[in-house]
């Protein structure tokens, strides 16, 4: 595939997601530098959270283990309840834009890149083993610890994903579905 298709690709990809977002559902938006998640509904705003983000500070995710939490639009993808975390929102990650930066960057490969583009367009979870990471997505802390709460206060400590306290997450399952739309700003 020619490098104009890939971008074409993406630009077109981008699209689809960015008209999803209409509609009467809720959609997650999630402020890294400042901590915080927001429910919305129709654009306004239903409910504010403090967040935890990745430990490796602002900017985009680029490769595994770089610590860092995406930037971009994601949609949630499964729910595991059973998580060390208390509670997993799955995320879509990697979507098309990391996607077409790993494969500029040299990150993938075109293989990879093909893998991850053909999982997006069924909806499904993209390889999470490529170069790019995986496993993204919101969670709670797991065992609430006075010393785990007081660092979720006051660090950013985790691998990438959003982390919020466990009645948290536990409210925060009421606004989301599959599909929910997520997105993450630095």
């Amino acid at each position: 595939m020619s490098s104009s298709n890939i971008r074409w690709l993406f630009f077109g990809l981008f699209l689809i997601s960015q008209t999803s977002l209409a509609g009467g559902d809720y959609t997650l938006e999630i402020y890294k530098s400042d901590r915080l998640l927001l429910v919305k509904k129709d654009h306004l705003l239903q409910k504010t959270f403090r967040i935890a983000s990745g430990s490796g500070g602002s900017g985009d995710k680029t490769h595994r283990g770089d610590k860092k939490t995406p930037i971009g639009v994601y949609k949630v993808l499964y729910f595991k309840e059973d998580s060390r975390f208390h509670y997993f929102m799955q995320l879509n990650y990697p979507n098309a834009k990391d996607a077409y930066d790993g494969l500029k960057n040299n990150t993938i490969d075109q293989y990879e890149f093909g893998q991850i583009i053909s999982a997006l367009k069924r909806k499904t979870l993209p390889d999470q083993k490529t170069d790019l990471g995986g496993a993204i997505g919101i969670h709670g802390i797991g065992e609430e610890t006075e010393d785990k709460l007081a660092l979720h206060e006051d660090e950013n400590w985790t691998q990438g994903c959003i982390a919020m306290k466990n009645k948290e997450i536990e409210e925060l399952r009421h606004f989301v579905h599959i599909g929910t739309p997520v997105i993450i700003f630095d």
